[in-house]
């Protein structure tokens, strides 16, 4: 007790205080702090681009290809899906390749991250006319 008839908190007792605040603080942050996947398909016209993301994270890109030739349809190289903690707006932007146009420009665009399922999907043809998305 101090001379006023109160208890002096002991210095134990200030840093379990402390160390309990900072600890709630923590669960706090790394909860706010969730992320959830998000994915860019890119294809089914047979031209090629990218679709990249801001903020940055996505970085798609399909190349062109005929599908008349016998070749079986290229994969997509780069990051198509990638974590964005909740509750970002991302936007897209669709870059065709030399050769190709953006015939369906990133839809949805922007995705706000939730929680589940998020995707953006794009569609890139030839300029030559041959494009399966109309």
């Amino acid at each position: 007790m101090n001379r006023y008839g109160n208890r002096v908190w002991s210095a134990t007792g200030v840093i379990t205080a402390l160390a309990t605040a900072a600890a709630i603080g923590f669960a706090v942050s790394a909860q706010a702090q969730s992320t959830a996947q998000l994915s860019a398909y890119v294809g089914d016209g047979w031209g090629g681009g990218t679709v990249t993301s801001s903020p940055a994270g996505i970085n798609c890109h399909i190349p062109a290809w005929d599908p008349y030739g016998g070749d079986q349809a290229p994969d997509p190289t780069g990051t198509c899906t990638t974590g964005f903690v909740i509750g970002t707006t991302v936007h897209f932007t669709a870059t065709a390749d030399t050769g190709s146009y953006v015939n369906f420009p990133p839809d949805p665009n922007p995705v706000t991250v939730h929680s589940g399922y998020n995707y953006t999907s794009a569609v890139f043809c030839p300029n030559d006319g041959l494009c399966s998305a109309g």
